[in-house]
């Protein structure tokens, strides 16, 4: 299977709000902004997304959304659940939609051990034809998912590539030095891209290049091109947006720097809230300090 097409830098998209619905005219322009700031793949309907918090109508209408406004661009839509059926379901009613591939994140509040996780995963491979990437994310799911758990299903023809947040740099480079041929590591935290593409990593899944699309993307492909120096002065620049996307719950400090921006209205579904105060004025400065606003 060729995953060629999933380095990079793809964009977990936010979903915009606005007076309790999903502003899809904000939603089709911020893709626009992506795809003119040289993204390589983009992904909606993941935890960015607020995605628990969308009806099965709503999901479809954002993928149909991406997908017509996506210039060709691999489309990565975020299913995962912490219930093998419904995990499934989501798969079955977006597949017909112009996806590419599956973000499934490990099952959270369960906390399965290894062996779960690797049923589990083993059991969502075999309900769909498209490839399927893996997301460990112990800081939203309350359970890690090891190196040799991710190495094992690295063998399942169509998972191919993990989402790797757990910030646990030993295991990841585990899992970069064990890989099978083909098998993509992905960052899923902005401030690790340089340091672990170093490494080997193939790219990010970035919150920050909803912001800044275009430096985000030049980080990821200096990389690729084997432009450390320039790569590292992209990180450095962009090290304040990076940790201060998540001085609150992930997607608060992203909205309310587009909504600083004029893109969207600042505002989420509970149970999240809208940045407070002192937040927005970080995002605010941030922006400007990156010429955005």
């Amino acid at each position: 299977m060729n995953t060629s097409r999933f380095k990079g830098c793809g964009t977990a998209l936010i979903t915009p709000f606005r007076n309790g619905e999903v502003d899809y005219e904000a939603f089709a322009a911020l893709v626009d902004r992506q795809v003119a700031g040289g993204v390589d793949f983009l992904v909606p309907l993941g935890t960015t997304g607020e995605t628990p918090c969308l009806s099965d109508e709503e999901k479809i209408k954002i993928l149909h959304l991406t997908k017509e406004h996506a210039a060709d661009l691999p489309i990565i839509a975020g299913v995962g659940t912490n219930s093998l059926e419904h995990t499934v379901a989501n798969m079955k009613l977006l597949e017909p939609h112009g996806v590419d591939a599956f973000l499934v994140v490990v099952p959270y509040y369960n906390k399965p051990p290894q062996e779960g996780m690797y049923q589990y995963y083993k059991a969502v491979a075999a309900s769909t034809c498209k490839p399927v990437i893996l997301y460990n994310v112990p800081g939203r799911t309350g359970s890690n998912m090891t190196a040799e758990t991710t190495l094992r299903l690295a063998q399942i023809d169509n998972i191919i590539a993990i989402k790797e947040a757990s910030s646990n740099r030993g295991q990841i480079l585990e899992i970069i030095q064990g890989r099978p041929e083909g098998f993509l590591v992905l960052s899923g935290n902005d401030d690790e891209t340089f340091p672990l593409m170093k490494e080997g990593a193939d790219g990010i899944i970035s919150v920050a290049s909803n912001i800044a699309p275009e430096p985000c993307a030049s980080l990821a492909h200096a990389m690729m091109e084997g432009k450390v120096e320039k790569a590292a002065m992209y990180h450095e620049k962009l090290m304040p947006l990076f940790r201060n996307c998540f001085v609150e719950s992930n997607p608060i400090p992203a909205k309310a720097a587009l909504a600083a921006m004029g893109l969207i209205a600042n505002e989420c579904r509970l149970p999240l809230v809208p940045a407070q105060q002192k937040t927005y004025d970080l995002m605010v400065e941030t922006v400007k300090s990156l010429g955005l606003l």
